[in-house]
């Protein structure tokens, strides 16, 4: 009798989706002393298991190019100005406040590494986070809009907590790329967050837009009240792999 009661308990657990429910139930039964020390704990469980996969969810969602922490970053190996203003960045103001981050310096130095740390992050802490290239959202955009579709992804787009928009740089794009790109970003601005990250300096972003008009109004758009983080230094992934190598010929002799 009880064997057929647990499984019915199980049963209607699937059916109403409370999966903590059904795959602790059993256990919490026998840790309780009184029912109501039960039904706490039996929701604490279910709470628990919903926020787990509410959390999944959001980094899946993300589209993370990889995962990477800030408990995992070796500090020592990030440039100066970084380890003066990550403390700062690691609390996620900027995301409360509606500012910008951007930063800019030559490749290799951690750009991409700390975007997607602070980025998952605020997936634990329930934001909601979008990570793109700049050509991956720049072909995007230019898709919605050849299907009548620009409307709605701009919607979207204006409603994540944080958009993370790497590689600004590595390739020009036309005007009509740079247009949508600079409409897209502006309805954003000083609402929700975005990151940047650039191999360029601001003086060079003529290179990639084209358009002395368009560039000056990003540049504006996009620094005003933002976190300029200098990303100079030597390259992280060069130092890696010379790690990687020297590990690998110590293995070997």
């Amino acid at each position: 009798m009880k064997v057929k009661l647990h499984e019915e308990i199980k049963e209607y657990c699937h059916i109403l989706k409370l999966n903590g429910i059904r795959d602790n139930f059993e256990e919490v039964m026998k840790s309780s002393e009184n029912y109501e020390e039960f039904l706490h704990k039996l929701l604490e469980r279910e709470v628990e298991a919903k926020d787990g996969r509410a959390l999944e969810s959001r980094i899946r969602n993300a589209k993370f190019s990889y995962q990477k922490h800030l408990e995992d970053l070796e500090l020592d190996c990030l440039p100066i100005d970084l380890r003066n203003k990550l403390p700062e960045l690691a609390t996620l103001n900027f995301i409360k406040e509606g500012r910008n981050v951007i930063m800019y310096g030559n490749p290799g130095t951690g750009k991409t590494h700390i975007s997607i740390a602070l980025g998952i992050k605020a997936c634990m802490q329930g934001y909601k986070v979008m990570f793109t290239t700049i050509p991956l959202l720049i072909t995007k955009l230019k898709e919605c809009q050849s299907t009548k579709t620009l409307m709605a992804y701009e919607r979207r787009f204006e409603k994540y907590d944080l958009i993370i928009a790497d590689e600004l740089g590595y390739i020009s794009f036309d005007k009509e790329g740079a247009e949508l790109l600079f409409s897209n970003l502006s309805l954003r601005a000083s609402r929700k967050s975005t990151i940047i990250t650039t191999n360029l300096a601001f003086d060079r972003w003529e290179e990639i837009f084209g358009d002395p008009v368009i560039t000056g109004a990003m540049v504006d758009r996009l620094t005003h009240r933002a976190v300029l983080v200098n990303m100079e230094g030597d390259s992280y992934r060069l130092r890696e792999t010379m790690k990687m190598s020297k590990q690998y010929q110590e293995n070997h002799n």
